[in-house]
């Protein structure tokens, strides 16, 4: 094992049936310390080097339930289900994160948020080997629509929007009585 065959690049080669001991690169393959081409989508910033206003695509109600999921996951336990930075870690003695809603992270564009969940800020860590960069896109617009939420009133809603939020805040109905009849256990 210490003293192992190679071959050169380009190197003739009976292996192959190319004849070549190299082999071609796979087509999406990246090197390693290569910048990716869409600087949008994988750092946040346009071509002029600026922090991005925009989401790289138009957001779907699938991109934000993945994006709840995702902020459930890995944002939750710091930054809370509502985003002001009240989450369990906290609650027991982790540094507190800024809440979301401030004016400074409200008027926060969204290629921010990827820049912070890619790279970290303060105490918190990078996320760019968990999370992807399309989930990280998911979670800024997540975080776009708690901000939105926190600032509404239910008189601002439609009636149809209004009927949800109170069909969703209702208790559960209590089984009638003797649905559930012991079977002399």
């Amino acid at each position: 094992m210490h003293t192992q065959e190679k071959k050169d690049p380009y190197e003739q080669s009976p292996i192959f049936a190319d004849g070549i001991a190299s082999r071609p690169i796979l087509e999406g393959t990246v090197v390693r310390g290569q910048p990716r081409n869409d600087s949008v989508l994988y750092l946040g910033i346009d071509d002029a080097g600026k922090t991005v206003t925009d989401f790289p695509w138009q957001m779907t109600e699938a991109d934000l339930k993945r994006g709840k999921e995702r902020y459930d996951i890995f944002c939750y336990v710091c930054h809370g289900a509502t985003g002001y930075g009240d989450g369990m870690a906290v609650r027991r003695g982790f540094t507190k994160p800024q809440s979301f809603h401030t004016p400074r992270l409200k008027d926060a564009p969204p290629g921010y948020y990827f820049q912070v969940i890619s790279n970290g800020f303060g105490a918190m860590y990078s996320y760019s080997d968990r999370v992807t960069p399309e989930d990280r896109w998911r979670i800024a617009a997540y975080i776009e629509t708690l901000q939105i939420s926190q600032g509404q009133t239910l008189t601002a809603l439609t009636p149809e929007e209004q009927q949800k939020v109170h069909d969703s805040t209702k208790p559960a109905e209590k089984p009638a009585a003797g649905a559930h009849e012991s079977k002399g256990h």
